[in-house]
């Protein structure tokens, strides 16, 4: 029998790491009204721990990748899952809203950030050179998926014991990760004595010792001088508000406010979930044969146009139409990863991860704005309909933005950046 490169391994364990991180993200939407309840906080008040989290969930996302070449992909995803147990579970302790904000803002921020898609980078750029594409695809969705899949769950065990035995649940499932992540989960492929899949040993170079800090700042320094990199920025912030930091908290919210009951949003929410994983596999494979530029196109300009139209949709059942809306947004959610990768990867080849790592920090600096921004809409106006036009047109734009990025060369490098 056909001995199955280590490679897939590693890519399973990362699955089942960034599914259990996403865990705790699934909970800030269904339990914004149980909080509102017990504590009198307002939604802006909670949204504003969101951003928190939202924020630091990107900003951490380069230094993160960083640290995995200083120490390794092992202890960091280690070190980051028992931080976000630790956060997750101090949460049922908390009597004021700078506690929340500590607990899920910043310590589930941190721990996450670390787990977040440069992870994805720097697994499949140390692993893989064969079936990068797909394999992005599956490890974005898991990722993406599990934030979401968790929330019928956290929805159903809320409504029957109350919040607090729900966020210690998420603080479980972070913690039943650790052990496989220790034992299955290794740094590079010569560790084990093998190339990373489809490659040779010169795919697999040896890592840098240097200050992890400086090298991400480095890294960023020499990538902010080149137009495609605020190409690629600007194109995930818009992304990101227009995902986690506007859908994910605020959906069902918002379904609430049209009569819809908090567990059948969450359970369209996780439909969306389930289509992620189809849509983001499908991205992965369409950006191994076509040009990147021309799918974030495709993503941003639907996605703008479903946002514009859905303020029409909501009512107090599921309808045909909402139902469409949900199963394009899964399809959709973040399909946009993949090819944003392989940008990443052609016109930043020495440093891709950490590069891709300073672009979805953006991303989650676009979650955090638009999180806090919806939850202010909703306070000031009543009524979410102006955060969901306002995504809708900035979605337009960020498709727009895709095309003006050129192409590196075939055969070319990044003689600005360092090798790492």
């Amino acid at each position: 029998m056909r001995r199955i490169h280590p490679a897939w391994w590693v890519a399973a364990v990362t699955f089942l790491a960034l599914v259990g991180a996403a865990g705790f993200r699934a909970v800030p939407g269904v339990l914004m009204d149980p909080l509102q309840q017990e504590y009198g906080w307002s939604v802006a008040t909670i949204s504003g721990a969101v951003a928190v989290n939202m924020a630091l969930y990107g900003l951490t996302a380069p230094f993160a990748a960083a640290l995995m070449e200083r120490f390794g992909i092992r202890k960091v995803v280690s070190a980051a899952l028992l931080v976000v147990a630790a956060g997750s579970g101090l949460t049922v302790f908390m009597t004021a809203s700078w506690q929340l904000v500590l607990c899920w803002g910043v310590l589930v921020g941190l721990g996450t950030g670390s787990m977040a898609l440069a992870l994805v980078a720097t697994v499949t750029g140390r692993w893989f050179v064969a079936r990068r594409g797909l394999v992005s695809g599956v490890l974005t969705a898991g990722g993406a998926a599990g934030a979401l899949v968790f929330l019928p769950l956290v929805a159903i065990v809320s409504e029957r014991f109350g919040w607090r035995p729900a966020a210690l649940g998420v603080a479980a499932a972070a913690l039943a990760v650790a052990p496989l992540v220790m034992w299955l989960l290794r740094d590079r492929p010569h560790d084990l004595g093998v190339v990373p899949y489809g490659g040779t040993a010169a795919d697999d170079p040896e890592p840098v010792r240097t200050g992890a800090a400086r090298l991400a700042v480095k890294v960023l320094f020499d990538a902010a001088r080149t137009a495609p990199f605020w190409y690629l920025a600007a194109g995930m912030m818009i992304c990101g508000a227009t995902t986690m930091g506007l859908i994910q908290p605020h959906f069902i919210p918002a379904a609430h406010d049209h009569g819809m009951p908090h567990t059948v949003a969450a359970g369209l929410l996780a439909l969306v979930g389930i289509f992620d994983v189809a849509g983001t596999i499908a991205s992965g494979w369409l950006t191994d044969r076509i040009d990147p530029r021309y799918l974030l196109l495709a993503y941003y300009v639907l996605r703008g146009l479903s946002l514009l139209a859905l303020p029409a949709l909501f009512g107090p059942d599921i309808q045909a139409n909402m139902l469409a809306f949900i199963i394009f947004y899964g399809l959709d959610w973040v399909a946009t990863i993949p090819p944003t990768m392989a940008l990443c990867r052609e016109l930043f080849p020495a440093t891709a991860p950490v590069v891709f790592g300073w672009v979805f920090a953006s991303h989650q600096v676009g979650a955090a704005l638009m999180a806090l921004g919806a939850g202010i809409v909703r306070d000031e106006l009543g009524a979410y309909d102006s955060a969901w036009y306002i995504g809708g047109a900035l979605a337009v734009v960020a498709g727009l933005l895709s095309l003006m990025i050129r192409r590196a060369p075939k055969a070319a490098a990044n003689p600005a950046a360092p090798a790492i």
